[in-house]
């Protein structure tokens, strides 16, 4: 369970290869990377879905210009948990 000062971001996925994250998320999860949280959910062609979760999901601070950066799907969820 987390606590009350933790942060969570929810990407949904369908059909794409890549997740966009924006400076300030990123930069949310750098500044604190024991309580931030990148939830990423997939939408099956069933109607199900599959839920993973992600510590620590970035590993550098963008480029200052950058106000989003683009994120290959399949390198995040190899580095992805289910819920527990």
């Amino acid at each position: 369970m987390r606590s009350a000062s933790s942060t969570a971001s929810l990407r949904s996925l369908s059909d794409t290869e890549t997740i966009t994250v924006t400076r300030n998320e990123i930069l949310t999860a750098l500044n604190k990377p024991d309580d931030y949280i990148l939830a990423i959910v997939e939408f099956l062609d069933d109607g199900q879905h599959r839920v993973r979760y992600l510590r620590q999901p970035f590993r550098r601070e963008p480029d200052f210009g950058d106000t989003r950066v683009d994120y290959n799907i399949a390198k995040l969820l190899a580095r992805a948990s289910e819920p527990a």
